[in-house]
């Protein structure tokens, strides 16, 4: 593990690791503990935060393609409209079983697959994580 790499990134590339970060253990707990109790609901805004937070930090991000925006900024519109979708879910006389669908489609669609991108080599992540 190289921690040093996570301190010289950018400000910028720290928060949104963080929130990241915090988004994939925090929804882990959502999704695996007990639903509709006033923790979960609180703790299900704190997690739609992070997930805004990664979501907009990332639109700063531009060292993958020289610059520009690239293919993984796909997920920051998906990320966004996703999150609009969930706070519907969870309104009354939303449909039944949309918002656990959502929930799980954003945690894979928006957190897991584009987490999984990071580990690449010569990412941040794969340097912070396997210390090349």
């Amino acid at each position: 593990m190289n921690l040093q790499a996570f301190l010289d990134a950018s400000p910028v590339i720290q928060l949104h690791a963080l929130a990241a970060i915090a988004a994939l253990l925090l929804g882990a707990v959502q999704l695996f503990g007990p639903k509709g109790t006033l923790p979960h609901r609180w703790l299900g805004l704190v997690w739609a935060g992070l997930m805004a937070l990664a979501a907009i930090t990332a639109i700063f991000i531009r060292e993958v393609n020289a610059g520009g925006f690239s293919f993984i900024h796909l997920f920051i519109p998906l990320t966004l409209f996703g999150l609009v979708g969930l706070a519907r879910s969870v309104r009354p006389g939303a449909r039944k079983g949309s918002h656990r669908r959502l929930v799980l489609t954003l945690y894979l669609a928006a957190l897991v697959l584009p987490g999984l991108f990071t580990l690449v080599p010569g990412r941040l992540m794969h340097s912070v994580l396997f210390g090349a």
